[in-house]
């Protein structure tokens, strides 16, 4: 413990590990010291006022309207701090207005007892619906929903939702059968939405992403799940980003237990399962979310300009306001406990860490823009508090943080002063590809600058590679199979058509852009549904500008399973590609080594692993280079282990994949070893260490 100025200093534990890791940071170690003081401090006020942090984020069980079991009495309660009165109306009383009044706390907490009818059921009945009604600060009463609602439906003709009672008989509700698996040690991650999981023009079921899709996920060699848009948002077309209860599983899928269900039947298939979270904003709805819920425009949300994300015209919470801190908290554990995810994606993390929200500020990597006052160092703090949780109550749970800013600490353990986070996602990345594909000819392709971006990151902090995600399916971009097929992925995709010069591209870069991203860019891989197999259809979810339409808001998953069409290629290179790495284990790998960025002959050539595992990749667009020199750091045996210009990937067979290479005593490329190989133009080729030779 240090004094500074006569005042005790908690000194992160192990921040002489993280100056170790990075002596760059050392001029920032005060600020550091700051931040974590912040978070043990308010740990420590959580342990001495609100008997520690189990109970503190136990709030959910308290909180919102609960029934008591042993005598059937209904509990409500709910911190409204600027009402000047509270009731609860519904179906069960006819919606009449003030019968049933709350009583408030002095900490704004509003509470009411409901007992059960005469012959001892709860007052009110499974599946009605009931609101709160809120008397304002300026004597108006309005119906909201409680912010810590388990279960909300769209009103039927309206476009809002309403709240429903959730509380289903004993033998309805699901019982967890199958444990949680470990963290893995490698994330291989498929980033799915339920609602789009289907070819049909509908809204798609938890049900059956549990019987159709999780099969599928399972076939093409992914570990984790990613769900989106599950806490429930009342706008389809915000792709649930635009959250209004955040308790509440979406019902558009269906209920709670089918959501618990599907968790289960992942789980049973070795699959772990994170939660797309969002707290960075909250949706600006009053009469269905929580904003203004006391009447006014603070509550949940900082109140003034600081209270407003214009960008995303959405509110931004007050995180060191404690009972925002307690209802934030408790929402992680929720998910955590009751459907037993195995953790999260936390959505829109820049965005909190800077007052600006990142709009309009090109970060240039100096550390003074992350330790300045620039930083929202409150939100820090709270995503500090945030991973705490997660890791203490639930220690094999994982936390991801989409960020863009590459602020230092992020991803490094509390003890260090970090924030906590596993991984942050390498969002750059698919910007590249995109830039790359729609401004410069292939031939203009400096492959310097492309591995510089995949391999440009902190060193120990893990990143989560993608060369593209749902942000490049929304209408208005393209995914990559669309920047490379064009039109000719509607007209040119059977294997009965005419090969075209613009498939054969597509089908070589789609498959090298994919794989060098994933061997290169990363300690975890993500893939967004459909992406694997170059789904010809971009997304867009019904909304007025399409008159509503379903057609794009959906995946076409019976396009790689029909024979005829050359999307099985692309399907089959995403299975291989899993399997690989399942193998040879590279993203776990620390050992990388890029030997050549030749650009005059755009190959590309490092090892990455503890197989010798070798990656040749040749960008050319026409040149193929036969007895190429290829450097590498042991000596031994190599055989193909994967091979892009495979006819089983709808290659053109240029290259055998029963090829070995036997190492010879010739340094090449700063490399002890090297032999020759046969590199056809826009081709990959990755061979694997056999055997050592004497």
């Amino acid at each position: 413990m240090a004094t500074t100025n006569g005042v005790k200093e908690c000194v992160p534990p192990q921040l002489d590990n993280l100056l170790k890791l990075d002596p760059y940071l050392e001029p920032f170690q005060g600020e550091i010291k700051r931040r974590y003081n912040v978070f043990k401090s308010i740990l420590k006020q959580l342990e001495t006022e609100e008997k520690g942090l189990d109970t503190f984020t136990s709030a959910y069980k308290h909180f919102g309207i609960h029934v008591d079991p042993k005598t059937n009495a209904i509990n409500i309660k709910e911190w409204a701090p600027a009402a000047r009165a509270m009731y609860i109306r519904g179906d069960f009383n006819n919606w009449q207005e003030r019968q049933y009044p709350f009583t408030r706390d002095e900490w704004g907490v509003w509470r009411l007892t409901l007992p059960p009818l005469s012959d001892g059921t709860p007052a009110i009945k499974h599946g009605q619906i009931i609101k709160l009604l809120i008397e304002k600060p300026d004597g108006q009463l309005e119906d909201r929903l409680c912010p810590w609602s388990r279960y909300v439906q769209r009103a039927e003709k309206s476009n809002t939702y309403h709240g429903v009672f959730y509380n289903p008989p004993a033998d309805k509700i699901y019982k967890f059968k199958h444990p949680q698996p470990k963290k893995p040690e490698r994330l291989r991650i498929y980033e799915a939405h339920v609602g789009i999981s289907s070819w049909k023009g509908e809204v798609a079921t938890y049900e059956n992403f549990r019987v159709n899709v999780l099969p599928r996920v399972v076939r093409q060699g992914y570990n984790t799940i990613q769900l989106m848009a599950v806490m429930e948002h009342a706008y389809y077309a915000s792709f649930g980003y635009q959250v209004t209860s955040f308790f509440a599983a979406s019902s558009r899928f269906g209920t709670p237990e089918e959501l618990k269900e599907l968790i289960d039947e992942a789980h049973k298939l070795g699959l772990t399962v994170l939660l797309d979270l969002v707290h960075s904003h909250g949706c600006k709805n009053t009469v269905d979310g929580i904003n203004m819920f006391d009447g006014t425009n603070g509550c949940f949300f900082h109140d003034g300009p600081r209270g407003y994300h214009d960008l995303w015209d959405s509110r931004c919470f007050n995180y060191m306001q404690r009972e925002v801190m307690r209802f934030l908290l408790s929402n992680i554990r929720y998910w955590l406990e009751e459907f037993k995810f195995d953790g999260f994606r936390f959505d829109g993390v820049s965005s909190m860490l800077y007052h600006s929200h990142g709009i309009g500020h090109a970060f240039s990597g100096t550390y003074n823009e992350y330790f300045g006052l620039a930083t929202d160092t409150e939100s820090f703090n709270y995503l500090q508090l945030a991973n705490y949780v997660s890791q203490t109550l639930y220690p094999e749970s994982i936390t991801i943080a989409e960020e863009v800013s590459g602020m230092p600490t992020l991803c490094r353990p509390i003890a260090e002063g970090g924030a906590g986070f596993d991984y942050r996602l390498a969002m750059a990345i698919p910007d590249v590809w995109i830039k790359l594909l729609k401004e410069k000819q292939d031939e203009d392709w400096n492959v310097g600058d492309i591995t510089w971006t995949l391999i440009n990151r902190r060193w120990s902090e893990k990143n989560i590679a993608y060369s593209e995600s749902h942000d490049q399916a929304l209408v208005g971009d393209k995914t990559i199979a669309h920047w490379l097929f064009d039109s000719d992925i509607y007209t040119h995709m059977s294997v009965l058509a005419e090969r075209t010069p613009r498939v054969e591209r597509g089908l070589a870069l789609h498959k090298m852009i994919r794989l060098l991203t994933y061997a290169l860019g990363g300690e975890g891989w993500l893939n967004f549904e459909g992406n694997e197999f170059g789904h010809p259809e971009w997304l867009d979810f019904p909304r007025a500008g399409n008159n509503d339409s379903y057609h794009y808001a959906r995946r076409l998953f019976y396009l790689p399973e029909d024979d005829t069409l050359r999307y099985k290629y692309l399907n089959a290179w995403d299975q291989a590609m899993n399997a690989c790495e399942e193998k040879y284990k590279w993203l776990s790998a620390t050992n990388t080594f890029l030997s050549r960025r030749h650009e005059g002959d755009k190959v590309v050539v490092f090892e990455r692993g503890d197989h010798g595992l070798l990656f040749i990749f040749n960008f050319h667009t026409n040149k193929s280079f036969a007895d190429y020199r290829i450097g590498c750091g042991r000596c031994g045996k190599y055989k193909v282990v994967l091979n892009s210009d495979s006819k089983s990937f709808d290659g053109l067979g240029r290259t055998s994949d029963k090829q070995v290479f036997l190492t010879e005593d010739i340094k090449w490329d700063e490399r002890p070893f090297s032999f020759n190989v046969y590199t056809p133009c826009r081709s990959v080729l990755v061979l694997a260490l056999t055997g050592d030779v004497n």
